[in-house]
């Protein structure tokens, strides 16, 4: 299957881009499409970071306020892990110590690739790739992030039994970190045999 981008044209440039897209594919009875246009928000890509303690069966959690969120039933102050943009040439595992120490003061002993998704590619360029970051969470808590960039974010360590639970009432409403943490109920038993 073949795919033409005939045209591209930037709408607008701030601290997003947003783009119109001018596309045809083939299709699967045979043929092409028409040409046809998508608006595309050009987001980048990112990484996030599950940080979890398999000594103390505990998970480290960020909260922070959330635009986007503003609607959401509990606020917009949302229940999250680790994560950061990738700029262009950066390596990914730079990228989540990076935004580890950032936004919770920790270094990870051990990282593993969990996959990489789209975020709604309908709508977004934007793919996230995901990582299990193995730390020591004695000690691990506070306020952190950036003032340049406006961060405000708490840190506290959640056993990880109360984590599933969060995903499961409903607590943790932001799609990353529910496939972090339904990650984790998958394979908690394995982390934690070392």
């Amino acid at each position: 299957m073949q795919w033409e981008l005939l045209d591209r044209e930037v709408l607008y440039q701030g601290f997003f881009r947003f783009e119109r897209y001018h596309l045809r594919h083939q299709k699967y009875a045979g043929g092409w499409s028409g040409v046809y246009t998508r608006e595309m928000f050009e987001r980048g890509h990112a990484v996030a970071a599950l940080p979890y303690d398999p000594k103390r069966d505990a998970v480290v959690m960020l909260e922070q306020f959330r635009p986007g969120a503003l609607d959401a039933p509990g606020g917009p102050w949302l229940r999250e892990f680790p994560a950061g943009m990738v700029e262009p040439g950066e390596d990914l595992e730079d990228v989540v110590r990076r935004e580890m120490m950032e936004e919770a003061g920790l270094v990870p002993k051990r990282l593993e690739f969990i996959t990489r998704f789209w975020v709604s590619p309908g709508g977004t360029t934007e793919s996230l790739h995901l990582y299990y970051a193995e730390v020591d969470s004695e000690g691990v808590g506070g306020l952190h992030g950036l003032d340049h960039e406006d961060e405000d974010i708490r840190v506290t360590v959640v056993p990880r039994e109360e984590v599933i639970a969060m995903m499961r009432d409903g607590l943790i409403c932001s799609a990353t970190p529910l496939v972090l943490a339904q990650w984790l109920a998958l394979n908690a038993d394995r982390l934690r045999q070392g």
